[in-house]
């Protein structure tokens, strides 16, 4: 049986129409001081401050942060964040570069194709929007990698413009909150959930209520609630009935599954063979180490390092590395059917590697 959502803590059996009932009670209804007020002031008091994407109305700077954020935490993105910046400090700068420097930057964050989204929506931000960033929800909405949510938080934190959010914490959060049942991945869940968020929205400090929701998703509403430190805890459907370990509920399982790839590690001259992967896919766009033995390895012994055991979201992969010397790097190593191409080991900091591969390189003896 599906999952089912239940706004602000109704069950089947509730009359929408009766009153007295807080289970009864339409979305983002409040008990007590509003539900936004007490976030916005939580937020002033106790929610993050002074983190380098804060305290600007650059919609680049905050759009970077939006989208370095999605699915990573806010204490790895912070050396990546300036060191972005440093590099590219506007949206010209970032159109104009090579997707290899993008990728480099991105190495070891993950989820790659959020760097090469951005690096395309800044191109078209140049090309179609004169180089200013668009205002307009549905034109931010438009541009690659940027969803309804992000758009939203973009829209708030730099015009202050009144649009709802609605990532992985603060999905959480309104969950709990408005005793949302089910996997929020589902339609009829996530419906829900967006019909919570647009009915709490406070009439001003759309910023501030904004960053508490994130906050609050991030520190108390956590996968593991602290319910104690929480705001909004009085009125909390799941705190109230004691199943704030169960909603939302998790998505459902998966076997996971264990992945094998056998790479080839050719050194000559102080370089080494890589190949370029696909666009799309695991490590889309980035140099990675040929998974074929190339025609320059043929018939040659090649040493067999240690495995390399590597988590992904869905699956582990455990990489078999084979090395082989030459004497000489063949002049051109580029084949029909992939770009390949020899690069030097002591210049690899521009190049843009998955973290593995670039750890396994600089662990080697050369």
């Amino acid at each position: 049986m599906p999952p089912t959502a239940r706004p602000t803590g109704s069950t089947a059996a509730s009359d929408p129409h009766r009153s007295g009932s807080t289970h009864d009670l339409p979305p983002g209804a409040d008990r007590g001081p509003a539900f936004a007020e007490r976030v916005i002031d939580w937020q002033r008091r106790a929610g993050r401050h002074g983190l380098p994407w804060q305290g600007t109305r650059d919609p680049y700077r905050i759009w970077l942060s939006e989208i370095m954020l999605q699915q990573t935490q806010v204490a790895t993105v912070l050396s990546y964040y300036q060191r972005f910046l440093d590099r590219f400090p506007d949206i010209a700068a970032l159109a104009s570069a090579p997707p290899d420097e993008v990728l480099a930057l991105w190495s070891g964050l993950g989820y790659y194709s959020r760097a090469r989204n951005l690096h395309r929506a800044a191109g078209v931000v140049v090309a179609e929007h004169g180089g200013q960033f668009p205002r307009s929800l549905s034109a931010v909405q438009a541009l690659p990698g940027i969803g309804r949510s992000t758009a939203a938080a973009i829209c708030a934190f730099a015009w202050g413009e009144r649009h709802a959010i609605l990532d992985g914490n603060v999905k959480r959060l309104l969950a709990r909150h408005a005793g949302i049942e089910g996997w929020p991945g589902q339609p009829a869940v996530q419906a829900a959930l967006w019909r919570e968020a647009e009915a709490r929205l406070p009439p001003a400090q759309i910023e501030t209520y904004t960053q508490g929701l994130m906050d609050l998703g991030a520190g108390p509403c956590a996968r593991r609630a602290r319910c104690e430190c929480c705001p909004v805890a009085a009125d909390c459907v799941a705190r109230r009935e004691g199943r704030t370990d169960r909603i939302p509920a998790p998505r459902p399982r998966r076997a996971r599954a264990r992945r094998q790839a056998e790479v080839w590690v050719l050194l000559a001259e102080g370089r080494v063979l890589l190949e370029r992967r696909p666009p799309r896919g695991i490590w889309g766009g980035l140099w990675s180490l040929p998974e074929t033995c190339p025609p320059a390895a043929q018939g040659i012994d090649a040493e067999s390092l240690p495995a390399i055991a590597h988590a992904f979201t869905h699956f582990d992969l455990d990489i078999h590395p084979r090395l082989i010397r030459l004497h000489a790097a063949p002049v051109r190593a580029a084949d029909g059917a992939s770009e390949r191409d020899w690069h030097r080991l002591d210049a690899l900091a521009g190049v843009g590697l998955p973290a593995p591969v670039r750890a396994l390189l600089e662990s080697l003896d050369t």
